[in-house]
């Protein structure tokens, strides 16, 4: 691994956090259900072993779920499946 791509991990503040995907599960907007997305951008800290996602990705995916007819995603996807889905609404007019 390259050291120059490690950064500081969230949780242990150690500099052993690296790039990585992982799934997640994801509580949809109107509380329905969950589901599970998959190849998710992820940070995996080789220190403490946890695995995270950051800010933007997080933010990414809330917007996405605002954003799409949620009605058509089963309980499976991929990341960049979700994220290529068509938006109804350009942005999220909630987030300031």
């Amino acid at each position: 691994m390259d050291h120059n791509q490690l950064k500081v991990c969230v949780w242990c503040e150690e500099k052993t956090a690296h790039d990585d995907t992982s799934s997640v599960y994801w509580e949809l907007p109107d509380g329905t259900r969950a589901i599970q997305i998959v190849h998710v951008p992820s940070m995996s800290c080789s220190h403490c072993g946890m695995e995270y996602q950051e800010e933007e990705v997080i933010n990414e995916i809330e917007d996405q779920l605002m954003l799409i007819d949620i009605r058509a995603i089963q309980k499976m996807i991929e990341y960049n499946e979700l994220m290529a889905i068509p938006r109804l609404l350009k942005k999220n007019y909630f987030r300031y």
